[in-house]
């Protein structure tokens, strides 16, 4: 869907707020309920960093820290 549509909805793809370029995926197994953090490398690229099952209304900071972690060290080894 995100390589398809110019403009994906909100429901599957959103904005963190407080973070230069992350996003967060949104996915819905039946009941289950999934995040897979990612960014865009020079707008074309989707890179995926870091998935985990959603078990609570807020995101886990600690997993806002990985995905940030790992954005960073792509960004620097490119």
């Amino acid at each position: 869907m995100i390589a398809e549509i110019q403009h994906v909805p909100e429901t599957y793809l959103k904005h963190m707020e407080g973070t230069d370029g992350l996003y967060e995926v949104r996915v819905q197994q039946g009941k289950d309920i999934f995040r897979i953090f990612c960014f865009f490398d020079q707008g074309q690229l989707v890179v995926l960093a870091n998935g985990f099952q959603k078990k609570t209304q807020k995101t886990p900071k600690s997993e806002i820290e990985r995905a940030l972690k790992i954005k960073e060290e792509y960004e620097n080894e490119k």
